[in-house]
């Protein structure tokens, strides 16, 4: 037969191929085998940056009748044997490529040329048969590396089956090939003493790293409350997605739990038809691969990608953490569940049963948890024994991941719920202002370092660009910045950081002609921040130099009063109406201690900057007479009202009328530092004589950084015994 076969050479820098007529038309075969060939010289020189070594005599293509039934092919070192086919067909295809694949490898690695593993696991890889073997029932990573350690040979199904679900949980790299047989090829090309290669060494769960974590981000400002341990690692994350995978789809399936599988075994009983809650609180397996979603996480795919992950998965083994070529950071993690507890409140409901009915019941830490929403995850190894644990929490106000190496979720779960319990908390809960009342919402533009995304009923929508428009973006749903703050900046004007989302909420009234009144209206922008920024900016816009008690009085102040606003059922403004606010600042010790009180009782408590420092001020008199009406004479102030008279004509005639008003329905639309002394018109304009700053009412800033009083006293001085909830 040998002396049969038809000789062939297609191109330098191949083989020479002799072809068994056998096989068919010898230039058609030759031509797929030259094809081959270049593939698999691309994939090592992409992997060495050298050209393969050529077999040292012509590859003999030979039919071979004698291969057992589930062959299509077998090779020793020059010959190629195969079942007879065509070349048109895949898998003669990939059987040719797969024999090449060690004709390749016997040339040029000779070392490895023992290493049975080895040479199957490139054939496997290089030649397409991936997915042939990787179909079928699911096979955990586990099982698989336990049949490549206990199987003498790799020429079963049971065995190839094995290799290449081991195989196909790496990401394939520039060449195409999993990075273990990347790094192998590269020995083989510097010509470093050979060792066999591993199944341990082919367990994608190896390459990761387990740590000890702990990190708590805010749901309001996405600021970082606490970072512990190997937060900003990478990690296989097991479980802890599933949530994701539920609130991606548009409805859940209801399966037959399936007796006997593995996958299948959530806690002690399962019903006999398995829905989405059920499947999450139990984290049973079955349900998720038996569901198979072609695109485990949609819209939140692209998102968790950005946050770390890398790349949306491909599978739900991958989704669910079952294939562990993908990993995440706790800190990634948390930013994610930041995002999902803004857009999904009903899976966060579904969560806070875990404590309950769930993978954390029946423990010393359950009633702890059980107002907040859980997930767990648990990454095993081979021998089903726990490699890393994770909890994730969600509750009014933050985020918490926690992770340990070598442990399962619910040996740590007490230790995670005091964790939780002992965070400080004073500054943590919610703030909303209503922002940019007084600006032409058009023009103003947002940009985002970490990650921008807006909350809508399809899921996360990732703006495109490096800024957009806020009024674009809320209008389509709340807006976070994820993983930073905002950038807010308008012509003119900025930048100034939000720490916070952004929302639309449209206030009831159109806007008014002058300042006042569209300070009175609010805005169509509702900002929520935490206490603590939210506190820590108003007395940056308020007075920087603010500090010790005085700055104490002030922060409970300004705490108590974002809790009563004077725009009804919204939230407070950012202006000289209710409190200024121009963006949020990290709180000082003062603050928090500040907020660590108890809370001021009573309504809107006014404040000003205050002080003697003396002013003048000149305004035209027909803006004076637009706010008090023509013939405004004698003006006097006292009490924060401003008195005057008038000349009316009745039915009687003329006749002088007495008015009053408050003083800042005059102060805030003429723009004058305080409440004034004095005012004397001269001519066509009036001259305002006063002192200080703002509308002299309430709390004296400049008097409180004099004083020298503790932060009680200033405010006992400025409201009254009351305010602090004591008598006189």
């Amino acid at each position: 037969m040998i002396a049969a076969l038809v000789t062939l050479l297609l191109a330098a820098g191949a083989p020479v191929f002799r072809i068994d007529p056998a096989l068919g038309d010898a230039a058609t075969l030759a031509a797929h085998a030259q094809d081959a060939w270049s593939d698999l010289t691309a994939r090592y020189e992409a992997a060495t940056g050298a050209a393969p070594s050529l077999p040292g005599r012509p590859l003999q293509i030979v039919a071979d009748p004698a291969l057992p039934g589930s062959w299509n092919g077998a090779s020793r070192p020059g010959i190629v044997g195969l079942r007879p086919g065509s070349p048109a067909d895949p898998a003669f295809d990939r059987a040719l490529r797969h024999e090449l694949a060690h004709q390749l490898l016997w040339a040029a690695c000779p070392a490895a040329s023992a290493d049975r593993l080895f040479h199957e696991a490139f054939a496997v890889a290089a030649s397409g048969q991936l997915q042939d073997w990787a179909d079928g029932p699911y096979l955990s990573l586990g099982a698989a590396r336990a049949e490549l350690a206990r199987v003498p040979s790799l020429d079963g199904p049971t065995a190839r089956r094995a290799l290449a679900r081991m195989l196909s949980e790496w990401h394939p790299g520039s060449d195409g090939l999993p990075e273990p047989l990347h790094r192998r090829l590269e020995r083989c090309a510097s010509g470093a003493t050979w060792t066999p290669l591993t199944a341990a060494e082919l367990d994608v769960r190896d390459a990761f790293h387990e740590g000890d974590a702990f990190v708590v981000v805010s749901r309001h400002s996405g600021e970082i409350l606490e970072l512990d341990g190997e937060a900003r690692r990478a990690m296989p994350f097991g479980s802890t997605l599933k949530p994701f995978v539920l609130a991606a789809a548009d409805r859940w399936p209801k399966l037959r739990p399936r007796a006997g599988q593995p996958e299948w075994a959530c806690g002690t009983t399962l019903p006999p038809i398995v829905d989405g809650p059920t499947a999450l609180l139990r984290s049973c397996n079955g349900y998720f691969l038996d569901w198979d979603e072609a695109a485990p996480f949609g819209a939140y795919g692209p998102l968790l990608a950005r946050l770390g992950l890398g790349r949306a998965p491909a599978r739900m083994s991958e989704a669910i953490g079952l294939a562990a070529d993908l990993a995440i950071s706790p800190l990634g993690l948390a930013e994610g569940y930041r995002f999902l507890a803004e857009g999904r409140p009903d899976i966060l409901a579904l969560m806070r049963r875990n404590a309950l009915q769930g993978t954390l019941a029946g423990l010393p830490a359950s009633a702890a948890l059980r107002a907040v929403a859980t997930k767990t995850g648990t990454v095993r190894d081979s021998t089903s024994e726990p490699r890393l644990g994770w909890i994730v929490a969600v509750d009014d106000d933050v985020v918490a991941v926690m992770t340990r190496a070598g442990r399962a979720p619910r040996t740590f779960a007490e230790a995670f719920a005091t964790a939780l319990r002992t965070l400080p908390r004073a500054a943590t809960g919610p703030a909303r202002v209503q922002t940019f009342g007084l600006v032409d919402p058009g023009p103003i533009r947002v940009a985002c370092e970490g990650v921008p995304a807006v909350v809508t009923r399809g899921g996360p929508v990732l703006p495109a660009g490096p800024d957009a428009g806020l009024l674009d973006l809320v209008r389509q749903g709340p807006a976070l910045c994820l993983g930073a703050p905002w950038s807010v900046h308008w012509p003119g004007i900025g930048p100034r950081s939000y720490a916070g989302v952004f929302k639309y909420s449209p206030a009831p009234a159109e806007p008014g002609p002058d300042r006042a009144a569209r300070a009175r209206r609010g805005s169509d922008f509702v900002f929520r921040t935490t206490l603590g920024r939210y506190v820590a900016g108003v007395l940056e816009a308020e007075d920087g130099d603010i500090a010790s008690s005085a700055r104490r009085a002030l922060a409970r102040v300004v705490a108590a009063n974002v809790r009563h606003s004077r725009h009804g059922r919204r939230p407070v403004c950012d202006t000289t109406h209710c409190q200024v606010f121009l963006g949020t600042r990290p709180p000082r010790p003062a603050d928090l201690d500040a907020l660590a009180q108890p809370e001021l009782q009573g309504g809107w408590r006014l404040f000003s900057r205050g002080g003697d420092e003396p002013w003048t001020q000149e305004v035209e008199a027909k803006r004076v007479d637009a706010l008090l009406g023509d013939g405004a004479r004698d003006l006097r102030f006292s009490e924060g009202q401003v008195r005057f008279d008038r000349t009316e004509r009745g039915a009687q005639g003329w006749y002088d009328e007495a008015l009053e008003l408050g003083c800042e329905r005059l102060r805030a639309p003429l723009r004058l530092p305080s409440c004034p002394d004095s005012a004397e018109r001269v001519g066509d304009r009036f001259v305002f004589v006063g002192h200080g700053s703002g509308h002299g009412q309430g709390l004296d800033v400049e008097w409180a950084k004099r004083s020298g009083l503790s932060a009680d006293a200033i405010l006992r001085h400025a409201y009254g015994d009351a305010v602090l909830g004591r008598g006189p």
